[in-house]
């Protein structure tokens, strides 16, 4: 990772009525893509505010991230089950073991992305799948962390480093990774209450009809292809059929003697040679 510090600040972010708002989101969407996706082991990367796997029904499901994470309930504080890693760009999983993997905002905060997917797609299975969340930058809270570069103070964390969505389709492209569904959310602009959080809600549904791709979060599901090959015996050559022609007919040529002149009669067969020869004698 860039900055286990860079994390920190996300889980602060999080937190926050804008952050709840982002995470509700997320979960939903999240519920909704990994349902019905099948397998043996299911992996989450990081981020364990977000139980990414809760409604996925594999028999192996477990998160891994770099910090362990307190959940306060009635019966106390209470720690979720969480396999720490110090880099996700090194994961500690055999190649090819993982039926899925779900990575909530990892790009965004990771000092290398391109190894980080590089990691996913050699874990994953043929036909695994991967779900990525993330901030995107074309959106009203993106236009606002732009904004911070100019000394307006920052919305979301400022270690990240959001990427867009074509961004990321053309890196899982170069993996052999196909896309299967995408979407974008939370299309409020950047409150920092719940107050006007609420007073925003109308956006979800007019900005997912009338400017989908402007949503300040997106979700992308894609599927890991492997292209397969066929072990072939010795290729024997197979003879061609040979084409139909015409074939001489053999002939028996018989010299007939007249009167006047010699000439030629050329005859099909034998049959007809005879026939011939019996009118040449009448004659």
């Amino acid at each position: 990772m860039r900055d286990i510090g860079s994390i920190v600040k996300l889980s602060e972010f999080l937190r926050s009525p804008a952050g709840r708002y982002v995470l509700d989101w997320e979960q939903a969407q999240i519920d909704s893509a990994v349902v019905d996706l099948f397998g043996y082991h299911a992996l989450q990367l990081g981020l364990p505010e977000i139980d990414a796997l809760r409604e996925n029904r594999m028999p192996l499901r477990f998160c891994a991230a770099d910090r362990q994470l307190v959940v306060e309930s009635e019966q106390g504080e209470r720690r979720r089950r969480v396999a720490v890693i110090h880099r996700y760009e090194e994961l500690p999983f055999a190649t090819h073991s993982i039926d899925l993997v779900v990575m909530p905002h990892i790009l965004e905060f990771a000092a290398d992305p391109h190894q980080v997917l590089r990691e996913v797609e050699r874990v994953l299975v043929p036909e695994g799948h991967v779900v990525v969340t993330g901030f995107n930058p074309a959106s009203l809270w993106g236009l606002r962390q732009f904004c911070s570069r100019l000394g307006a103070s920052p919305f979301l964390p400022r270690e990240g480093r959001f990427i867009a969505l074509p961004r990321v389709k053309d890196w899982l492209t170069l993996l052999s990774f196909d896309f299967a569904r995408g979407r974008f959310g939370c299309y409020a602009p950047s409150a920092r209450t719940g107050r006007w959080l609420h007073r925003w809600r109308f956006m979800e549904k007019a900005g997912d009809r009338w400017w989908p791709v402007f949503g300040a979060v997106y979700l992308l599901t894609a599927v890991k292809r492997v292209r397969g090959m066929r072990l072939i015996g010795t290729v024997w050559k197979q003879s061609e059929e040979r084409a139909r022609r015409l074939t001489p007919v053999a002939t028996t040529r018989v010299a007939l003697t007249t009167g006047e002149a010699h000439s030629a009669i050329i005859v099909a067969d034998e049959g007809a040679a005879n026939e011939a020869r019996a009118r040449a004698r009448r004659r």
